[in-house]
């Protein structure tokens, strides 16, 4: 929940103070909290609430402090492909996290994931700090060449002006609205995946912790693959003597919700066979990431200079999502998890992706708006 409260706060304070420090600090925070997690469980449930809560304070402003830098240092034309492939990064560590956790609860202990990857993201995040600077005018060891061609392919103004926020503008555009009914859309899919998939391969499909684990996590697999191809087919439709950006953002969108909501009525109707189930969701995720090809980067399209704030009030719509559909998923099957239950969770997401197809096919755009110049 407060993940949700902090996108929009932690949007304009990327946007007014650039994301680097933000960013950093946050995954700096975040990976001590997980560090200090086993020995807060020992303690108390106060303390360990107190803990999550801090952690949930830092991670809610990474994605608006990434789309801030993002604005900064990527070219228009491609930068589909850029957010992709930054983002793609979250699918890798799904597959790692849920592969090794798995092995280290069976094998080690349940704290050893914490103070694994607690130590990796404290070492990660302090290399961010030497690496990363907020704009390429900002980086004190850019060469005059590689400045020159931002300044060219940016603008100066884009790279160097933080203008004050038109909220009222913001707050009143159609195609923002539209985005943030698309990203509930693809948060409530991809969010009760992650958070439930376990459940759903634990109940329904009878694995055991060690299997659940990697088997919930090949599902990502396709992500990892498809997301950067998406990115690159999206730059080029968008060249320029092809499609206009509106017309490729809203097929994808569409493609993908459709699409991943049809492949998940399929998954309730096939059984408990493991192989096919694992399978469907495969393709289910490959067609999932089609949508996110739409809603990780139309913000930077709509309005650049304040894509940080946009981001941040777009994903705490799709929050929402995050945390209301693991909470139906868990009224939906508290008294029994079968196969009938489950039927139920995988219908019900398919129809938010079409309301959130329609909404974006008749609303969406891909111009950058008058306010945002």
């Amino acid at each position: 929940m407060l993940n949700a409260c902090l996108q929009i706060p932690g949007g304009l304070a990327a946007d007014h103070f650039g994301g680097t420090w933000l960013f950093g600090g946050c995954l700096l925070l975040s990976s001590v909290i997980t560090l200090l997690t086993p020995g807060a469980a020992r303690e108390s449930i106060a303390l360990l609430t107190t803990l999550r809560f801090l952690s949930g304070l830092g991670e809610g402003v990474m994605l608006p402090a990434s789309n801030a830098l993002i604005a900064r240092w990527s070219v228009p034309l491609h930068r589909t492909r850029v957010v992709n492939m930054i983002f793609v990064g979250s699918d890798v560590g799904i597959i790692i996290g849920l592969s090794v956790t798995g092995v280290l609860c069976d094998y080690v202990s349940w704290q050893s994931a914490f103070y694994f990857f607690g130590l990796i993201g404290c070492l990660y995040s302090i290399s961010w700090f030497f690496l990363c600077y907020d704009s390429p005018p900002m980086h004190p060891r850019i060469s005059t060449a590689e400045l020159e061609y931002w300044e060219q392919m940016i603008g100066i103004e884009d790279l160097t002006v933080r203008p004050p926020t038109p909220w009222q503008k913001i707050l009143t555009s159609v195609p923002v609205w539209a985005l943030a009914v698309a990203s509930f859309a693809d948060s409530w899919g991809y969010f009760t995946l992650v958070t439930c998939l376990p459940l759903y391969m634990h109940d329904v499909l009878g694995l055991n912790m060690s299997k659940n684990g990697l088997f919930s996590a090949i599902p990502y697999l396709a992500s990892v693959i498809t997301i950067p191809l998406y990115g690159m087919l999206a730059d080029w439709l968008r060249a320029p003597g092809r499609l206009s950006t509106t017309v490729v953002r809203k097929a994808f969108c569409v493609v993908g919700c459709v699409s991943s909501g049809c492949i998940l009525v399929t998954l309730g109707l096939t059984g408990c066979n493991r192989a096919l189930a694992i399978t469907i969701l495969l393709v289910f995720e490959a067609c999932e990431s089609i949508v996110f090809t739409t809603v990780s980067v139309n913000s930077l399209d709509l309005a650049p200079l304040h894509a940080g704030r946009i981001m941040g009030l777009i994903f705490t719509v799709g929050n929402l999502a995050a945390i209301i559909g693991p909470l139906i998923v868990g009224a939906l099957t508290y008294e029994r998890s079968t196969h009938k239950e489950w039927q139920k969770v995988f219908v019900l997401t398919a129809i938010i992706n079409g309301i959130g197809a329609i909404v974006y096919l008749i609303f969406g755009s891909g111009e950058r708006q008058s306010w945002a110049e």
